[in-house]
């Protein structure tokens, strides 16, 4: 329980979160347009609402991310070259679809970032991590504490590196019982209020879930209090899903 995991995009949840804690202390505003605190083309009408809620119609991922590490190059560079354009990339109209998008993460939280004039790390603490008491969640997390699957003649297997630009997306490291406790804080004693637009809602399920390279998470909860963590290293984000969705079915039928 004391070794570090990538968590992969139940990162979003707490970058999420921090958009809604920073909203209620007036250091911006969910209605904010990207432009506010970001060097991007005016009147888009994408605002941080809509990447909080992946209606921005922003893709996927961003463009020409290419190799074994894809997130390597894209650093805080590449993120503003992104953004010098970013409204001739959209998939759809803004506000109109719902399109999970990476990209549209690691902008809000370079304008979280702005807007806090702090590192994402820093305000990720201030305004969520803190509150909530809980520790050991981190992108650079001690070499020896860090769970690394096992490759070809037990050597290590080479992981993303997500420390860049798409840190808000995808990029911090966690222990099992620190993200057991981030999710319990948020969805079942809900100590920092309503879940984040970023949690994803089907039926009674209120989830999330995460893949890199090596492990995929899931985390879910049900209005009752029950809720599951699930990280697994090796195997695929579908399976990891299926199982948590079963596990919770069950305790709902035996509740």
């Amino acid at each position: 329980m004391d070794r570090y995991v990538q968590i992969g995009s139940l990162t979003k949840v707490l970058t999420g979160t921090a958009l809604v804690r920073m909203a209620a202390v007036g250091l911006l505003n969910a209605a904010d347009p990207v432009e506010r605190w970001l060097p991007a083309p005016h009147g888009t009408g994408i605002t941080l609402q809509h990447l909080a809620e992946h209606t921005s119609g922003l893709p996927r991922q961003p463009p020409g991310l290419s190799g074994k590490d894809p997130y390597r190059s894209f650093d805080t560079a590449a993120l503003h070259r992104v953004l010098d354009t970013y409204d001739q990339i959209t998939v759809a109209p803004v506000g109109t679809a719902r399109e999970y998008s990476n990209l549209g993460y690691a902008i809000l939280g370079a304008a979280l970032s702005s807007a806090a004039q702090t590192s994402y790390e820093q305000f990720v603490h201030d305004h969520v991590l803190t509150p909530l008491g809980v520790g050991e969640i981190t992108a650079s997390p001690p070499a020896e504490r860090c769970l690394h699957p096992a490759g070809l003649f037990g050597r290590k297997r080479p992981q993303w590196t997500l420390n860049g630009a798409i840190l808000p997306a995808g990029g911090l490291w966690a222990t099992p019982r620190a993200t057991a406790d981030l999710l319990r804080g948020l969805l079942v004693d809900r100590k920092l209020g309503a879940p984040a637009p970023t949690w994803q809602t089907t039926g009674l399920v209120t989830w999330h879930n995460g893949a890199t390279r090596t492990s995929s998470t899931f985390a879910g909860a049900l209005p009752n209090g029950s809720w599951v963590l699930i990280h697994r290293i090796g195997g695929t984000s579908g399976d990891t899903d299926r199982i948590g969705v079963q596990l919770l079915r069950q305790q709902h039928d035996a509740g």
